[in-house]
C-alpha cells in the first residue's frame, strides 16, 4: 500500500533519540528549551512553546488569548474536529465560516459577509491553513483590527509554509499560530504541537498552563518564607508537556525541514502537470502563499462516483484519505443545533475530495501509479 502520508526517519533521527535516552534528562530537561528556540528562530518569531499535542497548542492559545465561558470562536467545517473541540473546552461556543471553493481554505469574502450580520462577534477567529497553504491572512487581520476580534492561526498543516514573504509562525497578522508535529504532518516529534506568538503575556501564560498552572519562577503571592522546593499553582492548568525525547526527534527533524518542503513542493508541481488535462479539480494557491503541501487534494468530477473511485484507488494498493469531514456534520455537533446545509461549499468540496498519496520519500514511478490508476477511473 502506497500511503497518503508517512514520516521520514534518518539515522540522524536515531542519534538525537538515543543520545537524549542516555542523558539524565527524558523530560523538563534542556532539549525542549533548545527546540523551542531553534523552531522560534527558524519562524522569525518570538517565543514558541512545545507540547504534548497540536490540540493542546491549540487549547492553551485559545485559553491564553482570553477564551472562555460565554466567550465565542469562529472557525471553518474544513477541518479536523481538533480545531473546534479545543474552543469547547474552554467552555466557550463555536460557529463556523465556509471555504473558499477554489483554495478550500477560510473565504474572507465570507466571513466579512457573516461578520456584517452577526448578533455576536466572535472572540476569536481560527484560520486553517489547509494542505500547508496560508489563508488570506492580511484580510482576515483586517477584519479583526474593524471588528476586534483575535486571530489564533490553526497552522496544524504549515511547518516550513510561508506567507508575505515570512514564515507561517511569524504571526505577523495572528496572536499565535499552533503547529502539529504528528508523524503524517511535515516534520514530527511523534506526538507533539508548538505554539509560536510574540505576545510575553501570552507565552508566559501557556509555559505556566501546560505544567498544571504552576510557576516557580514568578513572584509568589502567598507571603512566606519560602525554600528552594517551593512552587505556587495560580492557573488550572494542564499536563500538556513534550518529553526531551520528543524535543530530540523534533530538533533533529527541524534541520531537514526546508529540505522536505522542497521535495513536497516538486510532487506536487508534477501531480498538477500530470493532472492537467484530467477532469480533477485541483488545488488553487493564492497570491504571496507558499505552501508547505502538507496534503494534496483533488475534486472528482462527480460525488456520486467519490465512493466508487476511493475504493478503487484503494484495492489497486493507494492509501488514498479524504480531508475532511465537515465538523458540523458530525452527529455531536448535529446535536447541538447544526445543520446539513449550512455550509454548502464546504459540503460541495467534501462530496468530490480524495487526499492521494504526498510524502518525501514517494517515488515518481508510484506517483506515475497514483496518476495513471486515477485518471483511468475518472
Amino acid at each position: 500500500m502506497i500511503p497518503y502520508g508517512r514520516q521520514h526517519i534518518t539515522q540522524d533521527d536515531i542519534d538525537a533519540v538515543v543520545e537524549t535516552l542516555q542523558s539524565d534528562f527524558l523530560t523538563q530537561g534542556p532539549k525542549i528549551d533548545e527546540f523551542e528556540r531553534a523552531f522560534a528562530a527558524y519562524c522569525g518569531v518570538k517565543y514558541a512553546v512545545a507540547v504534548s499535542s497540536c490540540t493542546a497548542g491549540l487549547h492553551l492559545a485559545y485559553m491564553a488569548a482570553g477564551l472562555g465561558p460565554e466567550k465565542l470562536l469562529w472557525t471553518v467545517p474544513n477541518t479536523f474536529v481538533a480545531t473546534a473541540n479545543a474552543a469547547l473546552y474552554c467552555g466557550a461556543d463555536v460557529d463556523f465560516v465556509d471555504i473558499d471553493p477554489n483554495t478550500w481554505n477560510m473565504s474572507a469574502e465570507a466571513l466579512e459577509e457573516k461578520l456584517k450580520t452577526a448578533q455576536t462577534i466572535p472572540d476569536i477567529v481560527a484560520p486553517v491553513h489547509f494542505a500547508g497553504q496560508s489563508c488570506d491572512m492580511k484580510a482576515i487581520s483586517a477584519l479583526a483590527d474593524q471588528y476586534g476580534f483575535n486571530v489564533i492561526e490553526d497552522a496544524a498543516h504549515c511547518a516550513g509554509a510561508g506567507y508575505n514573504e515570512e514564515k507561517i509562525g511569524a504571526c505577523t497578522f495572528s496572536g499565535a499560530a499552533v503547529f502539529s508535529l504528528h508523524p503524517v504532518k511535515i516534520i514530527t516529534s511523534g506526538e507533539g504541537g508548538i505554539v509560536t506568538t510574540n505576545s510575553e503575556e501570552m507565552y508566559q501564560k501557556m509555559l505556566r498552563l501546560r505544567t498544571h498552572g504552576i510557576t516557580k519562577d514568578a513572584a509568589f503571592l502567598n507571603n512566606k518564607d519560602v525554600g528552594p522546593w517551593y512552587f505556587e499553582q495560580l492557573d488550572l492548568g494542564y499536563h500538556y508537556r513534550m518529553t526531551d525525547i520528543q524535543a530530540a526527534l523534533g530538533l533533529s527533524q527541524l534541520a531537514r525541514l526546508d529540505g522536505y518542503i522542497e521535495k513536497r513542493r516538486v510532487l506536487v508541481a508534477r501531480y498538477n502537470d500530470l493532472f492537467a488535462d484530467a477532469d480533477l479539480q485541483l488545488p488553487a494557491v493564492i497570491g504571496g502563499a507558499a505552501p508547505s503541501w502538507h496534503l494534496y487534494a483533488v475534486l472528482v468530477p462527480d460525488a456520486a462516483r467519490r465512493r466508487e473511485i476511493f475504493e478503487s484507488m484503494r484495492a489497486a494498493g493507494i492509501g488514498v484519505n479524504v480531508h475532511y469531514i465537515p465538523v458540523h456534520t458530525h452527529p455531536y455537533f448535529q446535536n447541538h443545533g447544526f445543520k446539513d446545509a449550512h455550509f454548502p461549499v464546504s459540503e460541495e468540496y467534501y462530496s468530490r475530495a480524495i487526499t492521494l498519496p504526498l510524502y518525501p520519500a514517494l517515488t515518481q514511478d508510484e506517483q506515475d501509479y497514483v496518476v495513471r490508476t486515477l485518471k483511468d477511473l475518472v
